[in-house]
């Protein structure tokens, strides 16, 4: 197209970055060239069929699903497009209790019914596991009229489920099983780590390219087996997806699928040697304790993905949280999350051993430095919500107030509270609010936690049933 020289009287309106010379600058040209609408000759997102069909080919391929889909809104549209698509006001879906906020919000826009399978905890590390098998079992036996089983492959924390038994139940029993990969781009591309979703016979499956993959931010993919209709995912997509697809997002999926399906392998290889060697560096610091493969134990911890550099910190007498924030402040280090007994650092394709040799000299320095008793801190554990309504009857409510939040105890909540990331839910709508839960916010809040969701910023009122 660039090489046509075409005029451009479309949108958008900085036409190829000279109306808006600052932003062109700040971009580059190259950039905002790319900055293009849907015309013919670039074929339509909403509609593909050309270019963006063609891509989309590959990237089926390149996954081994039997279509794919390019999204634009982030891996947030991918989950809830697989929730919109097999699910109707009523429907249940049984569930890990520990997913993002996009499959909550899907529910809400649907009117799907949650069956949540509590999720089993490590008490040292504070951190929730994933689904067991008979829990799993219990949870389809007990609701055989359920439509689908949601898996998280893997968690924040990279657990795996058995997601392979997971499949084969719930397709003995006629439900789909639709996989939350936000964070598992990398399983498709190395034979040492978990089992991929659509690799082990998943029906659906969203996976955030950009997290581990090296497109950009907010471009995601929709998997799909040839169970699902093509054509209606399509039109489930369109329900909420951007008209406007953008082709800077759009490219990067495409260069990032080449990569990977040339390269990925040797690449994966290489972050898995670089958190290895990382893992190993931080565990002989002292008192810290990245885990790995050693914490599997065949059903709620089924499988580990060894490129999460997840490390417990409360035995230096910090909090996961106050860990970033002290390698952000004092060291220039940026780190993924801290939660209130654990940190994880990120490491993709596009990180250096360099890098890696400074985050361990900052976590030596950080223990030296500011070690102290651990007594008094809060035990992390995963808390049991106690789900009264479905997600969209308390969402939607008319019979809603607001509340000082030491005062909701013992209402129903009708929006959500969480810490950022990962966006996993304290408080979601339809839950309870307990003495415990506000404990844990409370705590969380003065350790630094993000915490986002409710309608009052600060969080010191909470919408709840009246």
């Amino acid at each position: 197209m660039k090489q046509r020289r075409i005029v451009p009287f479309d949108v958008p309106g900085h036409k190829r970055g000279r109306g808006n010379k600052v932003l062109t600058e700040f971009l580059g040209e190259k950039c905002m060239a790319v900055d293009v609408n849907s015309m013919k000759p670039l074929d339509n997102l909403c509609h593909p069929v050309s270019v963006i069909k063609d891509a989309e080919h590959l990237a089926a391929a390149a996954f081994g699903a039997a279509h794919a889909f390019f999204m634009v809104g982030g891996t947030t549209s991918s989950v809830q497009a697989m929730i919109l698509t097999v699910c109707k006001r009523g429907d249940k879906i049984i569930l890990p209790r520990n997913v993002h906020r996009s499959v909550i919000n899907a529910m809400i826009l649907c009117g799907a019914v949650p069956i949540y399978i509590n999720p089993q905890m490590d008490k040292t590390l504070g951190i929730s596991l994933g689904m067991s098998i008979a829990d799993v079992t219990a949870a389809i036996e007990n609701n055989p009229d359920a439509k689908a089983v949601l898996v998280n492959n893997p968690t924040y924390y990279g657990i795996c489920s058995d997601i392979k038994t997971i499949v084969r139940t719930a397709h003995a029993n006629n439900m789909f099983v639709l996989a939350d990969e936000a964070h598992g781009t990398h399983f498709y591309f190395s034979d040492r780590l978990p089992l991929a979703a659509m690799h082990a016979g998943a029906d659906m499956a969203a996976v955030s390219l950009h997290k581990s993959g090296g497109s950009l931010t907010q471009s995601s993919m929709l998997f799909i087996n040839d169970k699902i209709s093509e054509g209606y995912v399509r039109q489930i997509i369109n329900l909420t997806q951007t008209t406007s697809g953008s082709y800077l997002l759009m490219s990067s999926l495409d260069i990032s699928r080449r990569n990977l399906a040339l390269c990925g392998k040797q690449i994966i290889d290489s972050v898995i040697d670089l958190v290895e060697y990382a893992r190993s560096e931080i565990n002989n610091i002292g008192d810290y304790y990245a885990y790995s493969r050693e914490k599997i134990d065949g059903d709620a911890i089924y499988d580990f993905d060894i490129t999460k550099l997840s490390i417990y910190t409360r035995s230096i007498g910090l909090a996961g949280i106050e860990v970033y924030d002290i390698l952000r402040d004092e060291y220039d280090i940026q780190t993924e999350f801290g939660d209130l007994a654990n940190l994880l650092a990120y490491v993709s394709i596009g990180d250096r051993p360099r890098d890696m040799e400074r985050l361990v000299s900052a976590l030596s320095e950080i223990r030296r430095i500011y070690k102290k008793d651990s007594t008094g801190m809060l035990e992390a554990e995963y808390i049991n919500p106690q789900v009264i309504l479905p997600p969209q009857d308390a969402f939607y409510t008319d019979n809603e107030k607001s509340l000082p939040l030491d005062e909701a105890v013992g209402k129903v909540c009708t929006e959500f509270v969480m810490c950022y990331p990962p966006g996993i839910p304290i408080l979601a709508p339809g839950e309870l609010v307990t003495g415990q839960v506000l404990e844990y916010i409370h705590y969380a809040k003065e350790k630094g936690c993000q915490m986002t969701g409710p309608e009052d910023m600060e969080l010191k009122h909470l919408n709840v049933m009246g």
